[in-house]
């Protein structure tokens, strides 16, 4: 898709006379290159040969008009450009346009742009040089004009962009379009094994249950037997302490007997 660039904007100023709304919303309206194009030239001079200096520079595809933040009407142009001005604009040449108006075009009475041209030069069709050529007894600028009524905007800069944007095919389905889609398909697929779905899902559930009771059960046997081994757990810490207590009443002092070791004289006894 071909991008717009501005190429005009109410209240400019010409040779005197300054861009109206009506012209800019009669220009963007009116416009038809199968009735009339406007091609691209080289500071509005208008060449003859196909090979010369002046040659056409590209062709005007559309127009459309948009007010700005100020609230100002501007005009877009899509240009379709050759060779020769792409390789202009990579080299930064020809980056001022200046646009050529017919305010009362054929039997309409109502605006159409009739031509675009480019330039390194703004003063060449700079405000100055536009009054003074409509003030001068001869016209300097007449020449290149398509009708001596037309009037040529002061030259601005315009920053062209000449790489088209992906093209967007209205019949393709969009990414929300697409993913509605899967759903759809989804739930229709879904519906008829929805009963299987259900059956699966008591059973496994079912399963579920059976083993939480049985884990349950164990839980509780183990618990009962957990009471049991603490209880005699208990018993025994007890014994302990009693023995314990008992020890340590002992005197530290307290010796036993030494035992009998005999001795040399013989027991007698008496038969």
């Amino acid at each position: 898709m071909k991008k717009w660039f501005r190429v005009a904007t109410e209240g400019a100023t010409t040779d005197g006379r300054a861009i109206t709304r009506a012209w800019i919303e009669q220009m963007a309206a009116n416009f038809n290159p199968e009735k009339y194009g406007a091609r691209v030239w080289l500071e509005h001079m208008r060449g003859m040969l196909a090979d010369g200096p002046f040659k056409a520079l590209g062709d005007v595809h559309g127009l459309r008009a948009e007010e700005n933040s100020d609230g100002k009407m501007e005009l877009y142009a899509q240009i379709e450009p050759t060779e020769d001005l792409v390789a202009m604009n990579k080299d930064r040449q020809k980056i001022y346009t200046s646009i050529e108006v017919d305010p009362e075009f054929s039997d309409t009475g109502e605006a159409y742009l009739v031509g675009l041209a480019v330039t390194d030069s703004p003063a060449s069709l700079g405000t100055e040089m536009l009054q003074f050529s409509a003030k001068a007894k001869n016209n300097p600028l007449s020449a290149r004009k398509q009708n001596a009524r037309n009037l040529f905007t002061a030259a601005t800069e315009t920053e062209f962009d000449f790489t088209e944007d992906p093209e967007i095919d209205p019949d393709e389905p969009s990414l929300f379009d697409r993913v509605k889609s899967l759903f759809t398909q989804h739930r229709e697929t879904g519906a008829a094994k929805f009963a299987d779905f259900k059956q699966d899902l008591e059973k496994t559930l079912g399963l579920f249950v059976t083993e939480a009771q049985e884990l349950r059960g164990q839980m509780a046997t183990t618990q009962g037997e957990y009471s049991e081994l603490k209880q005699s757990h208990d018993a025994l810490q007890t014994q302990f302490n009693e023995l314990k207590a008992e020890l340590e009443k002992t005197p530290h002092n307290h010796s036993q007997r030494q035992p009998a070791t005999g001795g040399e004289s013989e027991i007698l006894t008496d038969c």
